[in-house]
């Protein structure tokens, strides 16, 4: 501890304690059991933004954590305020977000007594978060703050929730804010094994075919200069996770694209005919895997994570490396030299050619792949966010992303919902970019309440909406697993979203012919003020390529194709 104590209360510790965190935003709610530090927040100079819904609120937090590289804060009140954050703190759980979720809670002599607005979120969210507190001591405020900021940005990061009794919040202590952090049995390994590094190197000096396969780890550990650096020294192709696009630059021609279930031919084809798999910062998710046994069958597997309960817990791999990407990239170029990958190269550039990402324009009809190239075109730098759906998979296919933190989404749980608060994090944590959030009509609905939050707090975010009337990806399943058997998956003319705009004091453009694409886009970006584009996408437009869920990654149906 350093500094001489200064008296005050646990709410204003709260505030104290988060201007030591350099916290920026905070995005929040209020609530009963929150007044003191809602009170307390009246004066202080920390950004708070009032959403309307606390779903909005985790999302935007992870929104800009992921834009930022930053941990993003949020704030609740106790119960259904707490309760509303499970979805969020799982969805950054999944895809190893930085995040400090706080909770207010009821009275420390009333918990276990179902009293009003009482729930029990550290036990809800044990499962979910990657440490959780329940404050029961106000002098252990500072400590367990300081704690948590260092839990969610440390490792393999994640979500921390502290749940914090309003007595705790009223208590007066004496604040000393800690100056490091000493937790027992906590620590992390950075710089990996030294033989497993050079074991790696020589099983990549002998590789005649070897694909790196990137997560969204790489972009977590700031990794990116690194892994291409390293892909460029071995001359190796590079695939990415969805969470991992941005990673490595889409213009690079080492660059395969995704791979698994919506992922690029020719990334799958690469996978399953190499000899060696370079795993950085990765979990061989069952999206990326396909049938398990199917997978890569040729390849001996080099695995590098953070985390050491990763390795080989879906495939065996040979070569295990524990540590920080960025560190263990660094220390692997200093042993490789460049692979004899010609051939192997040659193939892929035949791939590419023979296999590329394809659908069939028209005149008559907006294909939703033709917008994302637009977007792309008419705003390469933007940072683009994605709600669940097909729109993402487009999203993720169609753009050429050329830098980390560009690409935001929600990979691992798959949550409608997330993209529009999400953007609003991404916004605030870069008002330097363009943000647009990529929607579909149902996934939008689900959190479009926050159109007041961007208007009230003039934030330019455009909503570029893919309007079919359906619940698109399920739809898509239906029509090629159950005979075309559309049960409530249609939603067609539920909503006029211009009017939807035009309500909130949004502006609201509505896109029905492809000539109309490019105009609306550019406006728009010009116009700098909340919009929603409501773009009339061909209604049973399809993903493709697909691999069938259980299929080997190499099993793939070429829908558009075959329509």
């Amino acid at each position: 501890m350093t500094g001489k104590p200064e008296r005050m209360t646990g709410a204003r510790a709260f505030v104290e304690c988060l201007y030591r965190e350099n916290v920026e935003v905070i995005f929040g709610y209020p609530g009963g059991v929150l007044l003191p530090i809602y009170d307390e927040l009246y004066d202080a100079h920390l950004h708070h933004l009032l959403v309307r819904h606390e779903q909005a609120a985790v999302h935007a937090a992870e929104g800009y954590a992921r834009a930022t590289g930053k941990v993003g804060v949020c704030l609740a009140t106790s119960g259904p305020g707490a309760t509303n954050l499970v979805t969020g703190i799982a969805n950054a759980y999944m895809d190893s977000i930085p995040m400090v979720a706080f909770t207010g809670q009821v009275p420390s002599s009333m918990i276990g007594n179902d009293a009003f607005q009482e729930a029990n979120i550290t036990g809800i969210t044990m499962p979910i978060t990657k440490h959780n507190y329940l404050v029961q001591d106000a002098n252990d405020l500072p400590r367990i703050i300081k704690e948590a900021f260092h839990i969610a940005s440390t490792g393999r990061p994640g979500p921390v929730l502290i749940d914090m009794p309003t007595d705790i919040t009223t208590a007066e202590i004496d604040f000393v804010y800690p100056d490091k952090v000493e937790l027992r049995g906590y620590k992390p390994t950075y710089k990996g094994n030294a033989q497993q590094i050079k074991r790696a190197a020589s099983a990549i000096a002998k590789s005649k075919s070897p694909v790196i396969y990137a997560g969204g780890g790489v972009i977590g550990a700031d990794a990116s200069k690194e892994l291409l650096a390293f892909a460029e020294k071995i001359k190796a192709p590079v695939t990415s996770t969805l969470t991992g696009i941005g990673g490595f630059p889409n213009d690079n021609d080492l660059y395969l694209g995704m791979l698994g279930m919506h992922g690029t031919k020719y990334a799958n084809y690469a996978i399953q005919e190499s000899d060696l798999l370079i795993a950085v910062g990765a979990r061989f998710d069952d999206r990326v895997t396909g049938k398990l046994k199917s997978f890569a069958p040729n390849a001996k597997i080099i695995h590098i994570d953070i985390d050491p309960a990763e390795i080989s817990k879906n495939v065996t791999v040979d070569i295990p490396i524990v540590g920080d990407a960025k560190y263990i990239l660094k220390s692997l170029l200093t042993y490789v030299t460049e692979c004899d990958t010609k051939e192997w190269l040659d193939k892929i550039a035949i791939w590419k050619r023979d296999f590329p990402l394809f659908y069939v324009n028209r005149d008559d009809a907006i294909k939703p792949q033709y917008i994302i190239e637009q977007i792309n075109e008419a705003c390469p730098d933007a940072i683009i966010v994605t709600e669940v759906g097909q729109h993402q998979m487009w999203a993720a296919q169609y753009f050429k992303y050329k830098e980390p933190r560009t690409f935001i989404t929600s990979g691992g749980l798959g949550t409608m919902g997330y993209g529009f608060p999400a953007a609003i994090g991404a916004k605030l944590g870069r008002p330097d970019k363009v943000v647009f959030d990529v929607s579909g009509d149902g996934s939008f609905q689900m959190n479009s309440q926050e159109m007041a939050t961007i208007v009230q707090n003039d934030i330019p975010i455009i909503i570029a909406l893919f309007n079919n009337g359906y619940l698109g990806m399920v739809r898509q399943w239906q029509a090629l697993f159950f005979e075309h058997r559309y049960s409530h998956t249609t939603i067609e003319d539920s909503v006029d979203f211009v009017k939807l705009a035009e309500a909130y004091g949004a502006l609201g453009i509505r896109v029905n012919k492809p000539s109309e694409v490019r105009p609306a886009i550019e406006k728009a970006i010009e116009a700098n003020r909340p919009v929603i584009i409501d773009f009339i996408v061909e209604r049973e437009e399809n993903v493709s390529p697909m691999v069938p869920a259980g299929a080997a990654i190499n099993e793939i149906l070429d829908l558009e194709r075959t329509q």
